[in-house]
């Protein structure tokens, strides 16, 4: 919940222009929802994307203040689904976030998937435990979700200015990607493109997108700052971009969330 509708604006063209020479990695801004017109107006014509930052998961009906999937087609490629800030302030869950994926799925949009342990979760060593909950959850019974993205987010990572090693978020991946093995296949699981968030910047995204199962991130309060936000693209590109291995061939992710 940062920046007014022209902020908005301003940020997204300052991001498209640091960002015009850079390749080899796909951009998605995700601002909130009274300025989604706006910044897709800003990057009309260019190679970044616009989603949004949450949904409603029914398509109309008497919900006042909510939002629909009809009401984001035609601008939004993605939908965030399950940020921790939705579970933790709105409890949202997963039987919730099921029915939102379902239906960003059934919409022919792709759901951003957002899972992550809390810190006593992670003292107990649940880490693992909690994330293939959460993913589960979240897909049971979705009919193969294809361009899921899923954003491991620790929840005592974000604004923290802590981080998990990369080491340590790749282990998550590889979990999520088992996961998803169970629930499709191997073949699928593969192919979705996992990313890290929680208190990412420019200076530390190298330990991440170095990690064969880690895609990219999903981007918090550093995607403020156009400058900051660009750094850490063109060192993911400049990592990840020209690799052609499998890990390549599912594409690098760069998210902006606020």
């Amino acid at each position: 919940m940062h920046t007014t509708v022209l902020e908005a604006g301003e940020l997204a063209r300052a991001v498209r222009h640091a960002l015009a020479r850079v390749r080899g990695v796909e951009v998605v801004l995700c601002p909130p929802f009274v300025s989604l017109t706006t910044v897709a107006k800003a990057l009309q014509w260019s190679s970044l994307k616009v989603g949004a930052q949450n949904v409603h998961h029914e398509s109309r009906g008497a919900y006042t203040g909510e939002v629909s999937l009809d009401m984001l087609k035609g601008f939004c490629h993605y939908v965030i689904v399950g940020h921790s800030e939705r579970r933790r302030h709105f409890g949202e869950t997963d039987a919730l976030l099921n029915s939102k994926v379902r239906a960003v799925v059934g919409a022919g949009m792709h759901p951003i998937l957002c899972v992550g342990e809390e810190m006593e979760q992670r003292k107990a060593g649940r880490t693992s435990d909690v994330i293939r909950q959460q993913v589960s959850g979240a897909l049971q019974g979705v009919l193969r979700p294809d361009g899921l993205v899923v954003a491991y987010e620790p929840v005592w990572a974000i604004g923290s200015g802590q981080t998990p090693t990369g080491q340590e978020a790749a282990a998550v991946a590889t979990a999520v990607r088992e996961t998803l093995a169970q629930l499709y296949d191997a073949a699928f699981a593969q192919s979705v493109r996992v990313v890290y968030g929680g208190s990412v910047t420019g200076a530390n995204i190298g330990a991440f997108v170095r990690e064969a199962e880690i895609d990219g991130a999903l981007v918090g309060g550093a995607s403020l700052k156009s400058e900051d936000f660009a750094r850490i693209v063109k060192e993911t590109a400049r990592l990840r971009g020209g690799n052609v291995d499998a890990t390549a061939r599912r594409g690098v992710r760069v998210q902006q969330s606020r």
